[in-house]
């Protein structure tokens, strides 16, 4: 039988399961009852009226978040010329072309975020099946496939979150640490919430937002009310 910490099940007891509370109140609650000893990530879960399997109903785009998320990210470029210099100017960790595909077929993927320039898209396509089912493969629909190669290395290093829905319509995200504390974590959430509003399908009919969730790594979950958000944004 599965056995619950003291500390989790203290969490659970300051948390109202039916309740939903403001964006304000739970990250506050969320930052409470921090206790492990690291620090723990946030996440988000937010629940939408859509259906994925209707590709006019995929919700799918990127957000950079104003705090960042609090860890260092591994960026890979695939570039060639000039373009492999601007990568490194901006801060890529890694940039390489063929070399670097043959690496990635060999195993090694030491790296957490990768971008593409256009030309170098055919090559890459070789390693889609490694990339694609680990959410790395290089998009133009978030930016990550583009010849603007500065701009999109430092968005990924300044934190930018690609998001997409998942079949039971639920997106899942990232939103910083719980030593940013509740104003920036609030900060980082409205601008989550406020692009997949801005994203939301022609086709969608009723709620478009059913629910909202934060719940830190080893923390209990809080419901947010999606009325506070909406009158937020």
């Amino acid at each position: 039988m599965l056995r619950r910490g003291k500390r989790i099940i203290a969490a659970k007891a300051k948390v109202e399961p039916t309740k939903r509370y403001t964006l304000k109140e739970a990250t506050e609650m969320i930052v409470s009852m921090v206790g492990a000893k690291f620090d723990e990530t946030v996440d988000a879960a937010v629940r939408l009226g859509v259906n994925p399997a209707h590709a006019d109903q995929m919700v799918r785009g990127s957000v950079v978040l104003p705090n960042g998320l609090g860890k260092t990210v591994r960026v890979l470029v695939f570039a060639k010329g000039d373009k492999e210099k601007e990568a490194l100017d901006a801060g890529a960790d890694l940039v390489g072309n063929d070399e670097i595909i043959e690496k990635i077929k060999g195993g090694w993927l030491d790296f957490d975020r990768v971008i593409a320039t256009p030309d170098m898209m055919g090559s890459v396509g070789k390693i889609a099946k490694i990339l694609g089912p680990r959410g790395l493969m290089p998009n133009p629909k978030v930016g990550t496939v583009t010849f603007d190669i500065a701009n999109a290395v430092k968005e990924l290093k300044a934190g930018k979150v690609e998001f997409r829905v998942e079949k039971a319509g639920i997106i899942h995200s990232p939103v910083g640490k719980v030593s940013f504390g509740a104003e920036k974590l609030s900060e980082n959430i409205n601008a989550l919430l406020e692009i997949i509003i801005k994203l939301k399908p022609a086709s969608s009919k009723g709620t478009y937002i059913k629910s909202i969730a934060i719940s830190s790594t080893m923390g209990a979950g809080v419901r947010i009310d999606p009325l506070d958000i909406k009158s937020a944004n």
